[in-house]
């Protein structure tokens, strides 16, 4: 099963949108993520509806941040994005009645949602501006380190 990255990649667009003046088309995002531009105008529409951006149209037009980093969590881009599924993993139904098939899916239902409840406190307590910062700081390492090589 391949992975969901709509939340990967809407954080990552989301950290460059607050590093830039300028609003971002969605011909421009859609180069950055390598796909269409029309993908990208559906995904970034639950941001919007959720207060986290806005597009203007026309010339010189695009998507911007309407709130700061710091107010935004990676819980808060989950849910705007759907809430798409957490997990590839789940129970099966090849025999429903099976008393061991029914009791092998109770046992990863239980998991599965003690996991997902953990995982989601978890996107919760991260906001985008940590994300940024810890960028910024590799950022700063990295030109410290090719000056040092340089001289």
């Amino acid at each position: 099963m391949r992975n969901d990255s709509r939340l990967s990649r809407m954080l990552h667009v989301l950290i460059h949108m607050d590093r830039h003046q300028d609003a971002a088309t969605s011909e421009m995002i859609a180069k950055m993520l390598n796909t269409n531009p029309v993908v990208v105008r559906r995904t970034m529409a639950g941001l919007r509806q959720q207060g986290y951006v806005r597009s203007e149209k026309g010339h010189g037009g695009g998507w911007t941040l309407v709130r700061p980093l710091s107010e935004i969590t990676l819980l808060d881009v989950y849910n705007a994005l759907g809430e798409p599924h957490v997990f590839a993993i789940g129970p099966a139904d090849d025999q429903p009645k099976c008393l061991v098939e029914q009791a092998v899916n109770n046992a990863l239902a239980d998991v599965m949602k003690e996991a997902e409840a953990l995982l989601l406190r978890r996107l919760g307590s991260v906001t985008l501006e940590e994300i940024a910062a810890e960028f910024e700081a590799k950022l700063t390492a990295r030109s410290a380190a090719a000056y040092s090589c340089a001289s």
